[in-house]
């Protein structure tokens, strides 16, 4: 009997002590489901959340992003060009953030490359919103006002993480290619490419 004791304080304690690696599959998928909704929602509503939700970085939701949005235009285009647009879109966001990534950090921002890219990929958001009610309509009035919601959307969100992160004389210079890389993707959406 001691020793069936002894054996279930074990099991307790290293209950206690689980790392990631130990928890079960469904708990990690569980909690990191939680994590991208969090994120979706300070990008969702930039004026929810705290500024520092997306520094915590992670790949899943920007991964997940990137792919909504290229499987939708990528749907959306000639049915010869389908696997050109998707592999296109897929390869212009992680490019289009690592560059934008590389250029703040050059400029010295205070966050880690991932971060940035994490921050970069979350706000695609507003874009997979905008390229699916673009969907509904061909109208060219109606996908140029949803298109350029979405890059004052997707705009704001991001700048929002990167206030604050480089010095305020070369703030300008982080923000531009930002509002560039949301424009050219965004100009994607609206041709319909």
């Amino acid at each position: 009997a001691a020793a069936t004791g002894i054996g279930q304080q074990d099991n307790i304690q290293t209950n206690e002590n689980l790392s990631t690696l130990d928890e079960p599959v469904i708990d990690t998928i569980k909690r990191d489901l939680k994590a991208i909704g969090r994120k979706m929602l300070v990008v969702a509503v930039p004026t929810l959340g705290k500024d520092n939700e997306l520094q915590d970085w992670d790949l899943w939701g920007p991964l997940l992003l990137c792919l909504f949005l290229a499987i939708v235009l990528g749907s959306s285009a000639a049915s010869s060009q389908k696997g050109l647009v998707f592999s296109a879109v897929f390869v212009l966001i992680w490019l289009g953030s690592a560059v934008v990534t590389f250029n703040a950090k050059f400029l010295g921002a205070k966050l880690s490359f991932f971060q940035i890219v994490c921050v970069m990929g979350y706000c695609v958001a507003p874009m997979c919103i905008a390229s699916l009610l673009e969907l509904i309509s061909s109208y060219w009035l109606f996908k140029l006002i949803v298109s350029l919601v979405a890059w004052g959307w997707s705009t704001y969100a991001s700048l929002r993480f990167f206030r604050g992160c480089v010095k305020p004389d070369r703030e300008a210079l982080v923000v531009y290619p930002i509002g560039l890389f949301y424009f050219f993707m965004t100009w994607m959406m609206a041709v319909g490419i």
